[in-house]
């Protein structure tokens, strides 16, 4: 008769709040850690969510509302969850929205203090944009900073990280990405929780620079892009055999050119000639990262939910210089494929995207995101202390 093996509970049984659809839990897994529950407000993307990670609970819901709240709160003390990971939505702080003062977004995080006080968790990560600092909320008819909230309401049960700020590219993520990372520990845990030791920067070159070339297919069609890239096919065939997601772009012409006659680490808006226009011949105003391309001995911008577009913030392939008729242009009139997103998000290569999902809701999620990688060395490096 053989000896049952006892196997050991995980040291971090997590709930995920404002989940989107697992992109900071996606290495998490592989260290042990069991993310229970999860909530996101949005079906679209709890679906996604709950086809990725089939042995999480996810509740589609709003956070606001009492009932699902005290919902998830019920169902986090009833599996034992010791660990809540928040990261809430950054659109109302992030320089890339309008930031209004009292966007009702940044009140989002009441919610997720609510839940922490009522499971008690031993440790806690809160993530978003580094502007958090200095975003106000009103409590109770005052008017306070997100981190003097935090304070007043966590401080006497949890202990708080000294340093707060991070970056992503320290952590070998070719993504510049700053972020504002919380991480609080129950007091009665005798465990420091801060960021590990910074490791090697990885550039865009490392990371991307032997993939396969891939052209843009144009909106025109195929024949209108085998007019301007005859080798789009071979291409496209011997990318796929990559991965099924470095696949082409859609992009139009006029775009597509533009790009074309940009040097690497340029914007299109300084090209003499070939710079964005409007249809009536008009200079597009533009800001000096949109239609930019990236530098290949750096590290990639802060990538947007909008990083499938041409004309969002520094988003489109280096690419390389060649010659055509006399001609100096530039290789990859594009933005990054779903696989190069991939790779700069650190998300694992072989993430079960859904199959029904589309692209612009897996660049639009990805773009979101918080980088895979960044969190899964954080909650390492407090496992290897507990």
């Amino acid at each position: 008769m053989k000896k049952q093996v006892k196997r050991s509970k995980p040291k971090l049984r997590g709930i995920s709040l404002f989940a989107n659809v697992g992109i900071a839990e996606a290495c998490l897994d592989k260290i042990g850690v069991d993310i229970r529950i999860a909530n996101e407000l949005l079906p679209e993307r709890a679906k996604f969510y709950q086809d990725v990670y089939p042995k999480s609970h996810m509740v589609c819901g709003d956070i606001t509302d009492d009932v699902v709240r005290s919902a998830l709160v019920e169902e986090a003390l009833a599996k034992d969850v010791n660990f809540v990971m928040a990261t809430p939505p950054c659109q109302g702080m992030s320089r890339v929205g309008k930031m209004e003062e009292m966007d009702e977004r940044n009140h989002l995080i009441y919610y997720a203090v609510d839940v922490v006080r009522r499971i008690r968790p031993e440790y806690v990560l809160i993530e978003n944009v580094t502007t958090i600092l200095k975003t106000k909320i009103a409590v109770h008819g005052k008017v306070m900073l997100i981190p003097e909230y935090l304070k007043k309401e966590l401080g006497d049960d949890y202990n708080f990280n000294k340093k707060t700020v991070v970056r992503a590219m320290d952590y070998s993520i070719p993504q510049i990405r700053h972020r504002n990372i919380y991480l609080l520990v129950r007091k009665d845990k005798k465990v420091e929780w801060e960021f590990p030791k910074p490791t090697k920067p990885i550039t865009l070159e490392q990371a991307i620079g032997n993939l396969p070339s891939v052209d843009p297919l144009l909106r025109g069609g195929i024949e209108e892009t085998l007019e301007h890239f005859p080798d789009f096919e071979k291409k496209r065939k011997v990318a796929a055999k990559v991965s099924k997601w470095h696949r082409p772009p859609l992009h139009s012409w006029r775009m597509v050119e533009w790009m074309m006659h940009t040097p690497t680490g340029e914007s299109a808006i300084h090209n003499l000639v070939y710079y964005p226009r409007k249809v009536t011949g008009e200079r597009v105003k533009a800001h000096y990262n949109q239609y930019r391309r990236l530098e290949w001995h750096k590290q990639a911008r802060c990538l947007t939910q909008n990083n499938g577009v041409i004309s969002s913030l520094a988003c489109v392939h280096p690419g390389r210089p060649y010659r055509c008729k006399g001609e100096l242009l530039y290789t990859e009139p594009r933005v990054f494929t779903i696989y190069e997103v991939m790779i700069l998000s650190s998300l694992p290569l072989n993430w079960p995207i859904p199959k029904w999902a589309d692209e612009t809701l897996i660049r639009r999620v990805i773009g979101e995101g918080v980088p895979s990688h960044l969190i899964e060395v954080i909650v390492k490096n407090l496992l290897e202390r507990i």
